[in-house]
């Protein structure tokens, strides 16, 4: 867990870099960022993922009443971890957020997924009763009710987590709940969904009790594009109750990048240091100008573009390939490159007893041999 001081709150999040798109997630009323752990469990490694505590929850600090104060907060999370590639999933308030966050960011948001969610989520008399409710008697009163409500009855029926769900709604602030729903209470969020211009596909549950399929619907019909679908047997957090599947969904709705050459030379520059690209660049003749292309669109802005295993395993897997077929002059530039894709020296050492066992002693040993080299040069450039 990490922490930054976000618009004068400490705000809780956990950031996997990834070498592409990252997917931030944004929680229910009364959750923590733990929600999503299913999810991004089943999710292919190569994202990156954002997680965090919205204010009064988890871990975070502090309290803002208004949905555009909750987007401002993420929108700052995002730019402070410079975030440019933004794919975007909350659920129910974090539904509400990515409303706010779609219309607004779409600089840095290319999609978003808005489960349980809609502009306008339940009356003033229902958000008035549980303020209410939770100043006389505090959050741990009504606990049992909220979970109550949250799950379908085949989820409720199956799991025995529960208890362990309710323990989490209990830990949320009474302060920062309130706070929460002052801001459900009080969005109408038609506006921003009718200015949404980026991909948008609204998730909704039969047995959702709060956000009933029929605002989700509405949601969806309001955003230019905008695209919907209902699970029945779904209450009200798909998260919890299909992550496998929101996973899935996830994936399958990323708007595939159709500008490789850009993609894959930010991804070469990600890799390999911007000094070595532009140091490549340029040296191209009109020689290679052609191949130059073909490995940039090809090599970096698919293979290495694509989100189906993280950077670590895709620089594993490349110095594993070069070193068992013999093309031995790259390995040096990708041992450099390790330093940026978050594989270790063990890992490196781990690669190559896979190749001095299926492709040979020798090959293993002369790959080992350039990598020593090139780390003690790595150690020796950073110790000046």
């Amino acid at each position: 867990m990490d922490v930054l001081k976000i618009n004068g709150a400490h705000i809780a999040f956990r950031h996997r870099p990834g070498l592409g798109r990252t997917i931030v997630f944004a929680n229910s009323l009364g959750s923590d960022q733990s929600i999503w752990d299913k999810v991004i469990a089943n999710l292919p490694t190569g994202y990156g993922v954002l997680t965090y505590d919205l204010r009064g929850h988890g871990q975070s600090c502090g309290v803002t009443d208004s949905i555009s104060g909750l987007a401002d907060d993420a929108s700052m999370l995002i730019d402070a971890l410079d975030l440019r590639d933004v794919m975007f999933c909350g659920v129910s308030i974090g539904g509400m957020i990515g409303q706010v966050l779609a219309a607004r960011r779409a600089d840095v948001i290319c999609a978003a997924l808005l489960c349980n969610t809609a502009p306008q989520i339940g009356t003033a008399e229902r958000w008035a009763e549980r303020i209410a409710a939770i100043e006389q008697g505090g959050l741990t009163s009504i606990a049992e009710t909220i979970i109550n409500n949250w799950f379908g009855p085949d989820y409720a029926a199956k799991t025995d987590r529960l208890a362990l769900h309710q323990a989490m709604v209990e830990r949320t602030t009474d302060v920062g709940y309130i706070a929460a729903c002052k801001a459900i209470r009080d969005a109408d969020l038609a506006e921003s969904a009718r200015s949404i211009t980026v991909p948008i596909l609204c998730i909704g549950g039969a047995h959702d009790k709060s956000v009933p399929p029929k605002a989700v619907k509405a949601l969806a019909a309001m955003i230019p594009g905008g695209e919907v679908q209902i699970f029945d047997d779904l209450g009200h957090l798909p998260c919890l109750e299909m992550p496998e599947q929101l996973s899935a969904l996830i994936a399958a709705f990323d708007p595939a990048p159709d500008d490789h050459a850009n993609a894959g030379m930010a991804i070469r520059r990600a890799v390999l240091g911007a000094d070595h690209v532009e140091s490549a660049q340029a040296q191209i003749s009109p020689l290679d100008q052609a191949f130059q292309t073909l490995i940039t669109e090809g090599a970096w802005g698919s293979v290495w573009a694509t989100p189906g295993i993280s950077a670590r395993d895709r620089s594993m897997l490349t110095l594993a390939l070069l070193a068992s077929t013999g093309n031995f002059e790259e390995i040096p530039m990708h041992i450099r490159a390790t330093s940026r894709t978050g594989a270790t020296e063990r890992d490196i050492t781990e690669a190559f007893q896979h190749v001095a066992i299926y492709a040979g002693v020798p090959r293993a040993n002369q790959a080992l041999k350039l990598a020593k080299a090139t780390l003690a040069e790595m150690k020796g450039r950073a110790d000046d």
